[in-house]
């Protein structure tokens, strides 16, 4: 029997999809609510303006839950700050972990891996802010991110066994698809961006 709240998690993150989708519509109308429904989720991360996120998030019946609500909230405005959702289905690597794999060979920066060790360390208050900080490294190098997968992982992490064996087994699953070959093209192009990457202070 389906899983309701998996159902609804993926009908979330469809919902998400389609906007990248009608981001790129040649019908202005799509295009032009894509990108205020993308702003609209963005406003999640801003001080006094989250409200203007709560009708999309919560129009996806997230649980009631206000610790996954959160996690539905924190999705969505990480996907407004990069839409490009990892394509194709099947059960390989596609964690958070495996994006970043993919921008250390692609850009071949020890940087890359730092960063990524400081976010596996973070605890769960500061890890929203250091998400924020990955997914707009992984934006301005064009890798894609598995948004669904990160909803599911986030909802461990975030959650009440933040500090379990479920929440260790994510972040082992990080690292392992952070190490894993991947066949994503290792050269970097003249006009992307300098690899020289600031550190990350608590």
């Amino acid at each position: 029997m389906p899983d309701p709240l998996a159902m609804r998690r993926d009908a979330y993150v469809t919902y998400l999809y389609r906007l990248d989708n009608d981001l790129r519509s040649r019908d202005p109308r799509r295009s032009a609510q894509a990108r205020r429904s993308l702003a609209r989720l963005r406003h999640s991360f801003v001080e006094g303006r989250q409200y203007q996120a709560y009708a999309i998030v919560f129009g996806h019946e997230p649980p009631h839950d206000s610790a996954e609500q959160q996690v539905w909230l924190l999705v969505g405005g990480l996907f407004a700050l990069h839409p490009l959702p990892w394509k194709g289905g099947g059960a390989g690597p596609r964690s958070l972990g495996a994006s970043m794999g993919r921008l250390h060979k692609k850009l071949g920066s020890p940087a890359v891996e730092r960063r990524f060790t400081q976010l596996l360390a973070r605890d769960k208050q500061a890890l929203p802010h250091h998400l924020r900080q990955t997914i707009r490294l992984l934006s301005a190098h064009e890798v894609p991110v598995h948004y669904g997968r990160l909803l599911d992982d986030l909802v461990t992490l975030l959650g009440k066994d933040h500090r379990g064996d479920r929440a260790s087994s994510v972040r082992l699953r990080w690292a392992e698809e952070y190490y894993l070959p991947v066949s994503a093209p290792t050269t970097k192009s003249s006009d992307e961006p300098s690899t020289d990457l600031p550190e990350t202070t608590q």
